[in-house]
């Protein structure tokens, strides 16, 4: 006989996305598969976090204030590495940088040190490595979705574990990091094309002091 009847589910989840990052539609797609089964909803500061069972905190680039993290029984954050190596900022970025197929990801706890916290969750987003950065955000994307509603599925059989090994912190990126070498090939230069967003940070090169802008797409 199934024990799904004797499952304590949530009765609210929130989930916050402070910044018009591009995790906000699947934030919004998360939200409204949840909403089907749990009161849940989707806001845009961390003063409107409801009290409840648990808050997906997706794209944040706020620290979230302490009394806030305790309305909730569980604070979780999705980030893109093999934790406790690869903390920091835009963790799929560095990594397709280097050449990577297969990028791990953790559905952790909020903690006061960043990507610091207790590991409930891993997946893996696997890569061909022609992928440019909407297709593998929409794989980021989907996996983020993946994980949480997992969590709110299967919480009570799940375990947080803390984090074991080498801590290594990935740095910011910026808008200098899209700037291509006019003195190596497209083909070294590939995987810089493929996490530059033509929307936010386009790829760009400087050539007797012009500047000129790249815009890179796949013809379907």
């Amino acid at each position: 006989m199934s024990n799904d009847n004797n499952k304590r589910h949530f009765h609210n989840i929130t989930i916050l996305v402070d910044n018009d990052s591009w995790i906000l539609p699947y934030a919004n797609e998360l939200a409204d598969d949840l909403a089907i089964d749990h009161h849940c909803q989707l806001v845009r500061n961390a003063d409107d976090i409801e009290t409840g069972d648990v808050c997906f905190l997706l794209g944040c680039t706020k620290i979230v204030a302490k009394e806030l993290l305790a309305r909730n029984q569980y604070n979780l954050v999705v980030h893109e590495s093999e934790l406790p190596q690869g903390k920091g900022f835009a963790p799929m970025s560095w990594q397709i940088l280097a050449g990577k197929k297969s990028i791990p990801v953790c559905l952790i706890s909020a903690s006061e040190q960043v990507d610091s916290g207790k590991i409930w969750l891993r997946d893996i987003i696997v890569l061909d490595g022609n992928e440019l950065h909407d297709q593998w955000r929409a794989k980021q994307g989907d996996t983020t979705i993946k994980l949480a509603k997992k969590f709110v599925e299967n919480y009570q059989e799940l375990t947080a574990n803390e984090q074991v090994g080498q801590t290594s912190t990935y740095p910011r990126r910026s808008a200098k990091d899209s700037e291509l070498d006019i003195n190596k090939t497209l083909a070294e230069q590939f995987n810089l094309l493929r996490v530059v967003s033509n929307k936010n940070y386009p790829a760009f090169f400087v050539k007797d002091g012009i500047k000129y802008k790249v815009e890179v797409s796949r013809d379907e």
